[in-house]
């Protein structure tokens, strides 16, 4: 009897031939063909970075999950490998939930959650277990079962991320509890028998009924509380998309509570961000990586034959005021071609073109907000794409138009306090990422242009745009 796990592998080759490459990204990693949600399992090992996500490779749709898996020596060229989990086991027959990744002597261990009904699926039939899968090779996965089970009268538990201090095991898993969200935290010696240690936090003040994908990391002297709320109403500016991202910073006390010292801040603000989970390099830098799509949001790539992709791996760091900063990683350089620079300086009520087509390109931009005095100014990619000052609301606005494909709408950030607006944007086939002054604000939004509309352009309107410096790259991965 061939296992779901071969069947899944034997699909997935199938069905990536007939993938139709027009927004597939030439260097984000996306999953070879079907569906991608969650960043699962980010880690090094045995020489790679292991990059795990949420995948189903029978169409592009979410559907029972599996666990996708590719590696990379550089976290910028991925190598696809064969499907790591698939949801074949008691524990976990109606999907391999998202989960974290640990070393443990010579062996990968993945830790994720099983997801199963007991009966019909109706939410008072669901139960969502922790389970573990080990490998020796970071390829081939033995599944070793449950290894805690569903807390009394919860039926949402999840997202489980795992690391060691000192001789203990810790865990910090999502959970909603009588529709409130709240992470709770597990400790073991084994990996294998968990105890409950506390509540690590729960939510208050409207701040959800379900907190996804739970991370506790350390930086400088502090810790990094991340996660995913659902169920916070938008509020201004804040909290436009279905669900957010964000993190708390605060004091890890006893390895059993964390106090909070800074309160909930969204961490991108783009259309397309959710789910992000951080690892540790071998040179000691902390990387983030997120879903670089939406819940509910329209994906026309499916059309295509494959749905989701991963942002850009992320440096993050606290700055002198705790708050979190993300850098694209130094290793992206690697795929930069010859340099373009940009003859710009003044533009006063009009557009200029700076490249025919851009596809697969880095930018970096610098304008003087202080002596520009037009209304709007900023880059245009075709007609679907702005990302531009809007001097009268004081932001800084990404704006797509899709109409055909049911995307239209702007998010948008306050303009800096100070002269000037550094910009670094990475553009791909179907998704454009903005780092605002060295990583203060990053917006991050899904795209979707035609072929003969990715004319990138500066353009001003109603005055005087100061453009110091515009700066492209072609990007290529080997």
């Amino acid at each position: 009897m061939t296992s779901l796990l071969s069947k899944a592998n034997e699909a997935l080759s199938q069905q990536k031939d007939l993938v139709n490459p027009r927004w597939y990204p030439h260097y984000h990693l996306a999953p070879p063909a079907g569906w991608m949600n969650d960043p699962n399992g980010l880690s090094w090992f045995d020489g790679y970075y292991h990059a795990f996500y949420q995948h189903y490779p029978w169409q592009p749709i979410w559907g029972p999950m599996h666990w996708g898996h590719a590696r990379s020596r550089d976290m910028v060229n991925w190598e696809h490998l064969p499907i790591a989990l698939a949801p074949e086991g008691p524990e976990d027959k109606d999907g391999c939930f998202s989960g974290s990744a640990v070393v443990e002597g010579n062996k990968l261990a993945l830790i994720y959650t099983g997801h199963k009904f007991d009966g019909e699926a109706k939410e008072e039939n669901l139960y969502q277990v922790q389970c573990l899968a080990t490998s020796s090779d970071g390829i081939h996965f033995e599944r070793q079962g449950m290894i805690l089970d569903t807390p009394r009268d919860v039926h949402h538990f999840r997202d489980p991320k795992v690391w060691q201090e000192g001789d203990s095991w810790y865990m910090v898993v999502g959970a909603r509890v009588d529709d409130v969200g709240e992470v709770q935290l597990y400790r073991s010696q084994d990996l294998q028998r968990w105890q409950f240690a506390s509540t690590l936090g729960r939510a208050d003040d409207g701040m959800g009924y379900m907190w996804e994908c739970p991370d506790l990391f350390p930086l400088n002297d502090k810790h990094v509380f991340m996660f995913s709320p659902q169920g916070i109403s938008a509020d201004g500016y804040a909290y436009r998309n279905l669900f957010q991202s964000g993190y708390m910073v605060g004091e890890w006390q006893d390895n059993l509570h964390f106090h909070v010292t800074h309160t909930f801040h969204e961490m991108d603000h783009g259309h397309d961000f959710y789910a992000p989970q951080s690892f540790a390099t071998p040179d000691g830098r902390r990387i983030v990586i997120g879903w670089l799509s939406m819940w509910e949001s329209p994906m026309p790539e499916q059309a295509d034959g494959w749905a989701g992709m991963l942002t850009l791996p992320r440096e993050v760091t606290l700055d002198t005021n705790q708050r979190l900063r993300m850098k694209p990683i130094k290793e992206l350089e690697s795929l930069r071609g010859p340099l373009h620079v940009w003859p710009v300086s003044d533009l006063y009520n009009r557009t200029l073109i700076v490249e025919e087509r851009a596809l697969a390109i880095e930018l970096k931009l610098s304008l003087d907000i202080t002596r520009s005095s037009a209304e709007e100014y900023g880059i245009a990619l075709g007609d679907g794409l702005r990302v531009y000052v809007d001097a009268q609301a004081q932001r800084l606005v990404l704006d797509r138009r899709y109409p055909q494909h049911g995307l239209s709408g702007y998010r948008s950030v306050p303009l800096p306090v100070g002269d000037l607006l550094d910009l670094r944007l990475f553009i791909d086939s179907s998704s454009v990422e903005v780092f605002v002054n060295d990583g203060e604000y990053t917006l991050s939004s899904r795209i979707y242009p035609e072929p003969d509309d990715r004319q990138l352009t500066l353009f001003s309107q109603n005055g005087h745009a100061i453009f110091n410096q515009g700066h492209a790259w072609p990007l290529s991965a080997k």
